[in-house]
């Protein structure tokens, strides 16, 4: 990696010579403006609003504009005369534990290596101290122009520097939170550490970005004289009619996608149905029958029964009853044959 700026880090009396790199990359694509017509590059020239004349980078100079106007000229080599002490060194102040720095104030990443031999001890030192010590140095520098604020932390085997911003560059969230008045149920914050749960964790690492990919793709499709491919715009997100009916959704929608039965990290995310809320009818997760065109919801058969097992009742019953028919006619021609019988028997024998 190539170093951007080459000095030292004060640490009380030790000096640690350092290279600062930075540790990281803009991946994003770049853009010319040209003529559409012809393709010609647009530049930008420095003119003077005075004399309409271009001027040369050798006749611009810095300078302050004061609130009335006035306009203070301010050149290098006024600045270049100012003191400043951290101008090649990085000025430790003290150690806090990095809960101690509000994430909003971070800002650029560098790595620092040791620059040369005799400085790869004390580098060491330095990092393995606040290592063990579990806390994050506090350190001015100057970069560019102007002094800065930054955090030294160790990452891996290296001394990693992040530019902080000063405190009063932080704004106050000051009308920004929601209205105080509103009330989020437990019900809701179940289903809201359901849905966390069903997540899990991000993988940092297979996360990129697709918008930088779908740009290469356009170009590279441009460049080969290939259709470019149209996507239909999807529905508008970010309109919330029931904030549980949409938790549940979300829920089962996790659960699907992991396809392992909504498990994350060894948990189960259940989702249990509110009592007292009426489904509504076509909500996604309210638990409503979906209408499709012009016909109506699909009957359910009562439970336990169904059209083929009715069926197949009514023609066993059909069948019984016709046996007990049969079955009561020969008796009764049996008991008239019995009664015919006796009655020639008594009349032979009364003979």
């Amino acid at each position: 990696m190539r170093s951007i700026w080459n000095g030292s880090i004060s640490f009380g009396l030790v000096s640690i010579p350092v290279k600062l790199m930075n540790a990281t990359e803009n991946h994003t694509i770049s853009f010319r403006q040209i003529h559409l017509a012809d393709g010609g590059r647009i530049r930008y020239r420095k003119v003077c609003e005075l004399d309409e004349e271009e001027i040369p980078a050798s006749e611009t100079v810095k300078a302050y504009e004061d609130a009335d106007g006035t306009v203070i000229p301010v050149t290098d080599e006024d600045l270049a005369s100012l003191p400043l002490p951290t101008a090649k060194t990085i000025e430790i102040e003290g150690f806090v534990p990095a809960s101690a720095i509000d994430p909003l104030q971070l800002d650029s990443a560098y790595y620092l290596s040791a620059n040369g031999v005799p400085a790869a001890k004390p580098y060491a030192l330095l990092r393995e101290a606040l290592r063990r010590s579990g806390k994050v140095a506090v350190a001015k520098y100057a970069l560019r122009g102007r002094e800065r604020l930054g955090m030294l932390r160790v990452v891996d085997d290296v001394i990693a520097m992040h530019g902080l911003l000063w405190p009063d560059e932080i704004r106050a969230p000051e009308d920004v939170a929601p209205d105080a008045g509103v009330k989020v149920r437990d019900a809701e914050l179940d289903l809201a550490d359901a849905l966390m749960n069903t997540l899990g964790d991000a993988d940092l690492d297979t996360l990129h970005d697709e918008y930088r990919e779908a740009i290469e793709e356009l170009v590279a499709a441009k460049a080969s004289g290939e259709p470019v491919a149209e996507e239909e715009a999807g529905e508008p997100e970010g309109k919330v009619i029931d904030l549980m009916a949409a938790l549940e959704s979300s829920v089962r929608a996790a659960e699907g996608s992991k396809g392992d039965g909504g498990k994350a990290d060894g948990k189960d995310a259940d989702v249990h149905p509110i009592k007292g809320r009426t489904p509504r009818s076509g909500g996604s997760g309210g638990g409503g029958t979906k209408k499709t065109g012009k016909a109506g919801p699909e009957k359910k058969a009562p439970s336990g029964k169904t059209p083929a097992k009715r069926t197949t009742a009514k023609k066993t019953a059909a069948k019984e009853t016709a046996a007990k028919k049969t079955t009561a006619k020969k008796t009764a021609a049996k008991r008239t044959t019995a009664k015919k019988t006796t009655s020639g028997t008594r009349k032979r024998t009364s003979a």
